[in-house]
């Protein structure tokens, strides 16, 4: 159990058997009245957001959340399959859970799932991949100085914006978490 006198940033915890992240806190005492914690915090599960003021003496579950580092092994067109790596356990999950990740996943890259109460909940790709262009529209030629930008498709199926002198066969370094073009690899 953590009251809320102890929240701090990052903390996870339960509140009727949902797991929530602390985003933000602030401990408050004001001049009359009892002292309070105004926090924000995040739902793990469907990512929403809410802020409620808690008393600092209330105590709450704490929730454990099982990080992995999984191998995507394939997809059968419905399901998407993933192995942990220490055990060789295989777990399908459904493109809902996945559909993020997926876009810069190749069969047997590295992914990181998480977990609570055994059920995955979230799946992260690495984040910096490099993948293969594979459609790019030629560049024009001499058009280097602006600032502009055009879509290419990766092979992963993912479009990314990228400058107009990258080309098809191209590989390219991405920054998953902002789905920016970094460099040519």
């Amino acid at each position: 159990m953590v009251s809320a006198s102890e929240f701090r940033k990052g903390m996870t915890f339960e509140i009727n058997g949902e797991p929530f992240v602390i985003i933000d806190f602030q401990h408050v005492k004001p001049g009359k009245g009892a002292a309070f914690v105004r926090t924000k915090y995040k739902s793990l599960i469907s990512g929403a957001t809410r802020e409620e003021a808690f008393n600092p003496s209330e105590k709450f579950p704490k929730a454990h959340i099982e990080t992995k580092e999984m191998q995507f092994l394939y997809s059968d067109g419905e399901l998407y399959y993933f192995m942990d790596n220490e055990t060789f356990d295989q777990i399908p999950l459904h493109h809902e859970e996945v559909e993020e990740a997926i876009r810069y996943l190749r069969e047997n890259d590295t992914a990181t799932l998480k977990f609570y109460k055994g059920k995955c909940f979230q799946v992260d790709a690495p984040n910096f991949v490099i993948l293969t262009v594979v459609e790019a529209e030629p560049g024009v030629k001499g058009d280097t100085a602006s600032n502009t930008t055009k879509k290419v498709k990766v092979e992963t199926g993912a479009y990314i914006d990228v400058p107009l002198f990258v080309e098809e066969g191209d590989k390219i370094k991405i920054d998953t978490r902002s789905d920016e073009y970094l460099s040519r690899a």
